[in-house]
């Protein structure tokens, strides 16, 4: 990244490490709001370096295949405006796509579920970092390089809406105006996202715009009678174990491809959405909200995903 991606990094970035998060806890601790716990921020900077470490191994990767792709890139003549908001809105579009598959195939959820794994939700939640992205995060932008972006203005976009994406995680700001909630994700959007409320679960998962999840049948409007719960159904032993809160769901996962012996079983253990069982025991999160739209009762037995009752 040259000097001048990162003086516009370090602009947009700093505001948020050096004033929004000290100003949060301050007001969290004076009006009692009880958003942050030092267990919490610890495990939520504990998580940001692991993940920064290994995207830091594997930025030269991530360059190198976005450059080889580059080769074969389309020859788009664009206006600079056009340039970078069409760079912005179809890599907006893409990161949509990453973070539905990362709710809805179980391998990639159990890389992703850390960064939901937290009962609280505050700004340094938005650095709880999924360790191992970075090992495939980069394959999606692939499209972007071949209809003619320059790899380094992708990753440098990316690390924007990034930083943006760390704002709306917090529970000091209300709804915004009427037309910014319906174009760009906001922190209501963004906490029922991190919600485990079964009405909430898989929904907004846009990084800046919002408008994909209301193209696709994901979104949900936070709910004044539904407040949200955080963290994840599936409950974690040791939630402050510094190994276990990133292999947790792998355990679970090596778990459960020994329930079958059918290695269509254990396919579909690895590859359909979390929740989902060969017998019928557990339920997705499509099926879960599908039973209580039809006001069945599901009670959540402490050790996995809901049961079927």
């Amino acid at each position: 990244m040259d000097e001048l991606h990162k003086h516009i990094l370090l602009l947009f970035s700093i505001p948020i490490y050096a004033i929004l998060i000290p100003l949060e806890i301050v007001l969290s601790h004076f009006h009692d709001w009880k958003f942050y716990s030092w267990k919490g921020i610890l495990m939520n900077v504990y998580l940001n370096f692991a993940n920064v470490g290994v995207d830091l191994l594997l930025r030269g990767v991530a360059l190198t295949v976005l450059i080889f792709a580059s080769q074969y890139q389309l020859h788009i003549q664009w206006s600079p405006l056009a340039y970078w908001l069409s760079l912005l809105i179809f890599e907006d579009f893409l990161f949509w796509v990453e973070h539905y598959i990362d709710h809805n195939c179980r391998i990639f959820w159990a890389v992703h579920v850390t960064h939901h794994s937290s009962e609280e939700f505050n700004l340094t939640t938005g650095f709880r970092s999924s360790v191992f992205m970075p090992f495939y995060r980069y394959l999606y932008f692939i499209p972007l390089a071949l209809i003619g972006f320059h790899p380094i203005d992708i990753l440098f976009i990316y690390a924007i809406t990034q930083t943006y994406g760390i704002l709306v995680h917090t529970q000091a700001i209300d709804k915004l105006p009427g037309w910014i909630e319906y174009i760009f994700v906001t922190p209501s959007h963004h906490r029922v996202h991190h919600a485990s409320n079964i009405k909430y679960l898989d929904k907004n998962m846009g990084m800046l715009l919002i408008i994909w999840d209301r193209m696709f049948g994901t979104f949900i409007e936070e709910l004044p009678e539904e407040k949200p719960r955080y963290g994840i159904n599936k409950k974690i032993i040791d939630p402050n174990h510094l190994v276990k809160i990133i292999f947790h769901e792998w355990e679970e996962i090596g778990k459960d491809l020994k329930k079958s012996s059918l290695w269509k079983d254990k396919l579909s253990y690895l590859f359909k959405a979390p929740g989902w069982s060969h017998d019928g025991s557990t339920k997705t999160t499509k099926e879960l909200q599908k039973t209580t739209r039809h006001n069945e009762t599901i009670q959540e037995d402490g050790s996995g995903y809901y049961p079927i009752n």
